[in-house]
């Protein structure tokens, strides 16, 4: 066997690793870290698929087999994002007329804390004048040259911390029964409550940062797994109009953030539309969506669209919806199978959360 044979079939074994490691259900972080790049990883697949049919005669079986599990991996990382093409079906319905008291715009942003181009998330809040601005990692720094927003965003809710999970809350329209809650570990707020419309329909929201596995943040996913499945779980069970909104520090096609959307039976208005990839803003090839919007099927959307860059690692994410009732009639809720229940439960026990639920 030549040597560049001997190279191609280590190379093949090793674009194998992806797809295998993200298939299993561990949580160590270096694993679930395969979730993130699939579309990174199916282009290189495929170059290392073209570089293999050039070197390989196709004289030994072993050639064959290196080929056909490569092209397996390719159909599953494709599998995974294709929902999150043009091609696909869309899951929200676009807006074509109705009430303009029944819409709502929301930004978020992961400002990242140390970043103090402040000025460019003001223009853009000046620019699309959204009813909710959401920051993420947002300290008193941030508190504090945002404070010009409160003359037009009356009701505030604000938690800086200077450990990379503060997050302010402003908005034009009316909040309730809000809340600030430390679901599973008592250094990650997550903020609870609902919003009236202009038309005074009244609307639940949550508002999510949980903690990335990585090796400078959590050796495993189980507790950001838990926190997103735990709200999953019970948003189902609350009977309200709902939008679930932040940085959950989980790609869209992860089987986490599925099985939440599932298990919420939420809807996700960037399937069949694009990957709106949010994050790392400096790194062009690297680069997946991490913050998300997610509502119930009582909304239609307006506009979706990803903002400039404004000096963070994440770009801002701007969304606007329109709340009708009769969507619900035309959009099903997404289903989560009991199985896949009860491991999201697992999940949950197994980070031993400090509060029971949401």
């Amino acid at each position: 066997m030549e040597i560049s044979e001997i190279i191609m079939l280590i190379a093949c074994g090793l674009f194998l690793i992806p797809s295998l490691a993200s298939a299993t259900r561990f949580d160590q972080w270096w694993i679930r870290a395969f979730d993130f790049p699939r579309l990174q990883i199916s282009i290189l697949i495929s170059v290392i698929i073209v570089a293999a049919i050039i070197v390989f005669d196709f004289s030994k079986v072993i050639h064959f087999i290196a080929v056909a599990l490569l092209l397996v991996s390719l159909i599953y990382q494709v599998e995974k994002i294709y929902p999150y093409t043009w091609f696909a079906k869309k899951e929200v319905m676009k807006f074509e007329d109705g009430d303009p008291t029944d819409n709502i715009s929301i930004l978020v942003s992961n400002v990242l804390t140390p970043n103090e181009d402040y000025h460019k998330l003001l223009e853009i809040v000046n620019r699309r004048q959204p009813d909710i601005l959401l920051t993420l990692e947002s300290d008193e720094k941030w508190e504090e040259a945002l404070k010009g927003l409160e003359e037009e965003y009356k009701y505030c809710i604000k938690v800086p911390q200077d450990n990379l999970y503060g997050m302010h809350l402003y908005s034009k329209l009316k909040l309730e029964e809000t809340e600030i809650r430390y679901l599973v570990k008592d250094d990650i707020p997550s903020i609870h409550g609902f919003v009236r419309l202009d038309d005074n329909s009244k609307i639940r929201i949550h508002c999510m940062h949980p903690r990335p596995p990585s090796p400078s943040e959590a050796d495993t996913s189980t507790n950001r797994d838990a926190e997103l499945l735990m709200l999953g779980r019970d948003v189902r069970e609350q009977d309200d109009s709902v939008l679930v909104f932040g940085d959950l520090n989980d790609v869209a096609w992860s089987r986490t953030t599925r099985l939440f959307q599932q298990m919420s039976g939420l809807m996700d208005p960037r399937i069949g539309r694009g990957f709106f990839n949010t994050f790392h803003a400096d790194y062009r090839f690297f680069r997946w969506p991490l913050d998300h919007v997610f509502h119930s099927n009582d909304f239609t959307l307006i506009d979706i669209a990803r903002e400039k860059h404004i000096g963070s690692d994440h770009f801002p994410m701007y969304i606007k919806l329109n709340f009708e009732r009769k969507a619900e009639l035309e959009q099903n809720k997404p289903e989560a199978e009991e199985e896949e229940k009860d491991w999201a439960q697992d999940k949950i026990d197994d980070a031993e959360p400090r509060e029971k639920g949401v």
